[in-house]
This record gives structure tokens, sequence and C-alpha cells, in this order.
């Protein structure tokens, strides 16, 4: 799959060098050459598209980039991009921005990602609801013996996110402190690949994380671009597990009795009550191959990509399963 960057620094620098090489960074809807710049949350997910776009478009070239959500959205407006991914739309600010500098903007919801709570298979716990989630991430609860009796085993909860600035982090301080600052227990790491490695080597941690990371749908990871191209055009199902490497935690809404794992289908009744929407947005015009690819993403073989991650996909709605 295409490797993700985390700096925005070499966006500048290829698009010139692009230029240089009198290659043109677009020309027709499936052919060129175009840069997307995407919340690094959503590069499992992004690298699945651009791998099928670019089976099925082979004259086609996506470039992404995978860095903050900030980030992404001052690429727009700096023009330094023409497609981003992001975990809210536009302010009216923003369009009011483009539009005055003659873009023509499309936003649409693309998906809704679960955040996944996960910890080292050695911890017993399996349930943690949103009022002890804000106390462990404000330090009130320190100890998972004081989460969970029988956890004596264990020592300090030690949080782990992706990055400072992640829509991950900004998400929970907004959801569930209301804006109120984090302990001294929480940790930030440098990729959500990260957060998934220190959890499953760390029995003390636990990670908050976006629910493609922990999909252990090894029958797609493991095919090559053509046979996971082929299978998203024929319309096979997936049945999406996760990872056996750390233990997934049933969440449990404030003053509710039931817990849910970040399955599809609890994403899509609102049963799973972590997560979040998820936006392309493009000022792509039309024939260009930003257009094209905006067009894939939110069409239907693009949503049936998403379906085969763990997240709900906007437009293709998810099959119940029951889980033991």
């Amino acid at each position: 799959m295409t490797a993700g960057a985390y700096a925005l620094g070499g966006l500048a620098l290829s698009l010139s060098l692009l230029t240089s090489c009198g290659k043109k960074a677009e020309s027709t809807s499936s052919s060129g050459i175009a840069t997307i710049v995407c919340d690094a949350s959503f590069e499992n997910i992004m690298d699945q598209e651009i791998d099928v776009f670019e089976y099925v478009y082979p004259n086609a070239n996506i470039i992404p980039y995978y860095t903050d959500q900030n980030s992404a959205i001052d690429s727009l407006l700096e023009f330094k991009t023409r497609l981003i991914v992001t975990t809210r739309p536009l302010t009216q600010k923003e369009m009011s921005y483009l539009k005055s500098n003659d873009k023509q903007v499309r936003q649409s919801q693309i998906a809704v990602d679960a955040l996944a709570m996960i910890v080292n298979p050695q911890n017993s716990i399996n349930v943690l609801s949103k009022p002890e989630i804000a106390e462990i991430l404000s330090g009130k609860l320190q100890k998972w013996s004081e989460v969970e009796p029988g956890n004596d085993h264990l020592g300090d909860i030690e949080v782990v996110f992706d990055h400072q600035g992640s829509s991950t982090v900004q998400y929970m301080r907004d959801s569930l402190l209301s804006g109120g600052n984090f302990g001294p227990n929480v940790f930030a790491q440098n990729t959500p690949e990260e957060v998934f490695k220190a959890v499953a080597a760390n029995k003390n941690a636990v990670g908050i994380i976006g629910v493609s990371w922990i999909s252990s749908d090894m029958k797609t990871r493991e095919m090559s671009r053509e046979e996971y191209a082929q299978s998203v055009q024929r319309n096979d199902s997936t049945d999406i597990t996760f990872s056996k490497d750390v233990k997934v935690l049933k969440v449990r809404g404030n003053d509710e009795v039931t817990a849910y794992l970040p399955y599809q289908y609890y994403i899509f009744n609102g049963d799973y009550p972590l997560y979040r929407q998820v936006y392309m947005i493009s000022t792509g015009t039309g024939g260009s191959l930003s257009h094209g690819f905006y067009s894939f993403v939110t069409g239907f073989h693009g949503q049936k990509i998403m379906l085969n991650t763990g997240v709900l996909p906007k437009v293709v709605q998810p099959t119940m399963v029951y889980v033991n």
C-alpha cells in the first residue's frame, strides 16, 4: 500500500518536482496525479481506497499525506491540495473564503468512525462506562485496582493516544471532559499504529484508537491489490473481527445498563457511545482527478471498501451479525 507521510513539508516539494518533470498535477477524472491530505486516524481506510482506485484506473496516481486535522484543513485553505479528509465539515467562514477565491467546494460525510478502548490481554477488565473513562482521562482514577477489584497485579493506568494534536485527543477532551485537561497519566505516541503496539506490549496501558486500526480482517489485508479490488467489485461481504494482540473493551453510555463493542451495527443504531463523523472535502473541478477520486470514495464501491475496514460507511449499511 502507499506509504503515508506525517509531515506536510514534502507536499509543496512533491508538486514542484512533478511540475519540473513536465507532469501536470491533474488531467482527467481517471488519470494524472493528485494529492490528498488526510487526518492520520484514517490512514488505513484511505490507503485501501487509493489501492483499489489506482487498480481500477492504472493511469491515476493519488499521493496521500497523513497529518493532524488542523493541518489538513489549512492545506486546503492555503491551496496546497484539493482533497482532504477530516472529522468535521468546513465552517461557513471557511466555505466563504474558498468561494471568494473561485473554488467550488464539495463536502460529504463518508463514514462514522468508532473510537475503541483497547487494553493488554493480561488486563481482566472487559467493560468501561463513559464516566469511568472520563475519570481515567482526568486522572481521578489512576490505578487499575480502583477501576476493577481483582486487577491488583496491574499498576498505574497509562493512557495512550496517537499524538497531541490529533482529532482523537480533541474528541475525547471535548466530549468526555467538556474541554478540561487530561491527567498526568495520559501520554502521546506518534501514530495510531504506535498506540496499538504500546498497548500490546504494556499490561498497564489503555489505548484510544480508531476502529479501523484494530480490525483483524486478514482476508483483505493479505490480498493482493488485484484480489482486493475484484472482491469489492463483486460485492463480497466481510465479517469484521478484532485483533487478538489487544483486548477491545465494551463501552457503556451514561446511565446505560448494557455495554457494547464497536461493531458496525452498534455504531449504526447508536448503541456504541464513542463515535465521530468522517468527511471528505474537495475543491477539485469537474473532470479533474481530485473530483474523480472524490466521486469514487463517496460512491458505492468506495463505501464498500470502508465497510471492510470496520468503520460505518455513509451509504452501504451493515448487516447484523450476532456475536457470542
